[in-house]
């Protein structure tokens, strides 16, 4: 890679890393709101688990590939 490009992987990262949080948050929210009519399987609370999942794998994207980083 020549000097100055920013990898691909780097805005993957981020863009994991910005719909984790956002899918993150909104599951919390249904907890402290919950809907007047939860779907079947409400209890598992899979916006905070797929959330979580994305904010990590976002933030180890960011973090490996960021351009600071690059040699």
């Amino acid at each position: 890679m020549r000097e100055g490009d920013i990898s691909i992987w780097f805005f993957i990262g981020v863009a994991l890393l910005v719909n984790g949080a956002l899918i993150f948050s909104a599951g919390v929210w249904e907890i402290f709101h919950p809907p007047a009519n939860p779907v079947v399987l409400f209890s598992l609370h899979a916006n905070l688990w797929w959330g979580a999942v994305l904010l990590l794998f976002g933030l180890l994207y960011s973090f490996r590939f960021a351009p600071s980083r690059q040699v």
